[in-house]
């Protein structure tokens, strides 16, 4: 008899000492584990810990492709999920699987649940985080995509550039951080203004270290460049940090021909009708002579 077997059988019987248990492995590989049971449990060489306050939500499941989803409540801690780690994206994709578990025998159970951490939510010291199944990668788009974009990642193999050259890169310290969050660097005033726009920076110093986070913008002045973020890294940045700063691209044909010089990589199609083309019809107040719509 499987342990899903005798768990089963438990249920069966009318009383039962159920709870569940949650194994999370970030992306940098740390596991934490979490249960709602009021003592901590411990199987296949993970320890379920219930001082972190963790509880399930409503788990939605169904025999298609449609997406299971449930979520899950808990408190924040520097024990478990601290604030600070959410703010900085370390949960972000994070895998899950979770188990219904008999507490009083850990052999009975089964899985419930098994896909990644979506949207997190954190208010007044407590976290909700949506879980998807794995259908959810079912929903991302395979194959080529036509569309006047490129459709490739700078720096990968479609795209061919190579971003650890110094030409694409560049380390410093940060030498101011205004009211606003934006942060001035005093060198790489050889690179052009908005060079590394829609790029990222690394954290390679501090308490942000190891994290990355993308540019706004970029904006090369008298006393070096100011570097305007899409969002803050959430652990505070401090200055003298040392981060390091990559290229950015806005993917149109313009930016690969003159930016990278790397036109003949370019997986987008510039000339592709747009939507508004798509969707004309004549009208009186315009010229109708038979010529190219497009002008």
């Amino acid at each position: 008899m499987t342990a899903r077997d005798e768990l089963l059988q438990h249920l069966a019987g009318g009383v039962t000492s159920v709870c569940h248990c949650w194994l999370v492995t970030r992306t940098d590989g740390e596991r934490l584990g979490f249960t709602d049971h009021d003592g901590d449990l411990s199987f296949d060489g993970h320890v379920f810990r219930a001082s972190t306050g963790l509880s399930a939500g409503a788990l939605q499941q169904t025999t298609g492709l449609s997406v299971d989803n449930s979520e899950a409540v808990g408190a924040l801690s520097d024990a478990s999920v601290s604030e600070a780690d959410l703010a900085e994206g370390r949960f972000d994709g994070a895998e899950v699987q979770s188990w219904l578990v008999n507490w009083a025998d850990v052999t009975q159970r089964m899985v419930e649940f098994r896909g990644n951490f979506g949207e997190v939510t954190r208010k007044a010291g407590a976290f909700r985080v949506e879980l998807r199944g794995l259908t959810e990668r079912l929903n991302q788009v395979q194959g080529r995509v036509y569309q006047a974009g490129c459709g490739a990642v700078l720096g990968d193999g479609r795209c061919g550039i190579n971003l650890a050259s110094a030409a694409y890169r560049h380390a410093a310290e940060i030498a101011e951080i205004d009211v606003l969050g934006r942060l001035r660097i005093e060198s790489g005033t050889s690179y052009a203004d908005r060079w590394f726009e829609r790029g990222q920076i690394e954290v390679l110093s501090g308490s942000s270290a190891g994290m990355a986070v993308m540019i706004k913008g970029d904006r090369l002045t008298g006393s070096g460049r100011v570097l305007d973020l899409w969002h803050g890294t959430g652990a505070t940045l401090a200055v003298g940090d040392s981060i390091r700063l990559q290229a950015g691209c806005d993917r149109r044909a313009a930016t690969c021909r003159d930016k990278f010089g790397n036109f003949a990589n370019f997986r987008g199609f510039p000339h592709v009708p747009g939507e508004d083309w798509l969707t004309a019809y004549p009208a009186s107040t315009t010229l109708n002579d038979g010529g190219s719509l497009q002008g």
